[in-house]
């Protein structure tokens, strides 16, 4: 009996020591981005343009960009794996200013974000997105995830997020998160733009890697600021015919 006890404890103890090590590691993600989907749905382009544009790139208007999300149960801190310069048909570029913290612990988010011709510090409290939880799901990088979507009200997106309620931590891509588990798949409007975890790695993860960097070099405003000043620019831009998203992140 007494063996049978210390079997039982050594199991639960396993189990526990496993589930604990799914709080902290790190997920690399790639993100998909279709240009013609996004041009199709400007209302100023007439439907013969759009066609035109659908015939020529055909199936070729995809690019595809690695994003990494380094995380334990009280932070989280997501971004391009390194600072590069990308080189494409000639032209070279470096990569623009995003950067994402999160702090689940004190309820704050950090945000560096490149738009608009200048570089912004976001610095507020966690936001809250008004998740509804589908009946669905869906095996993303090897985990079984549930389908949540809501809505980007001032961008006008339907937002389909996949996660997984067997890593415990309410993060996610692209700004994203709070959910009852970590987001593996974030779609924005059908396909428009697809985020999805490739790697899932478990690890020990250090404070100097989540920590804020303390000269981040940015025009501070807050979440409201930011949200209308992408709103202000979205609705000129329409009005001019031209992409707002030439110069803001979808």
């Amino acid at each position: 009996m007494k063996a049978v006890l210390i079997s039982i404890l050594l199991l639960v103890t396993v189990v526990f020591y496993a589930d604990a090590q799914k709080t902290e590691g790190e997920i690399t993600y790639e993100r998909v981005f279709h240009w013609t989907r996004v041009y199709s749905r400007l209302s100023y382009m007439s439907q013969e343009e759009k066609d035109r544009m659908k015939l020529t790139w055909g199936n070729d208007d995809e690019s595809k960009q690695e994003m990494l999300l380094i995380f334990n149960d009280k932070q989280s801190y997501y971004s391009y794996p390194k600072v590069e310069t990308l080189s494409e048909g000639g032209y070279s570029w470096t990569k623009e200013e995003f950067k994402s913290y999160r702090d689940y612990e004190n309820g704050k988010m950090t945000d560096l974000i490149a738009m608009l011709g200048k570089t912004y510090l976001i610095e507020d409290s966690l936001q809250t997105f008004n998740w509804k939880v589908m009946n669905k799901i869906k095996e993303v990088a090897g985990y079984m995830c549930m389908m949540a979507v809501t809505e980007d009200t001032v961008k006008g997106q339907k937002i389909t997020a996949w996660f997984a309620d067997n890593i415990p931590v309410s993060g996610g891509p692209q700004l994203f998160g709070g959910l009852p588990g970590m987001i593996l798949e974030l779609d924005v409007n059908d396909g428009d733009i697809v985020t999805t975890a490739k790697e899932v790695k478990f690890r020990p993860v250090t404070e100097e890697e989540l920590a804020i960097p303390k000269k981040l070099k940015g025009r501070k405003i807050n979440h409201a600021k930011y949200q209308e000043l992408m709103s202000t620019h979205i609705r000129d831009s329409i009005k001019a015919h031209r992409n707002p998203f030439w110069s803001i992140p979808y």
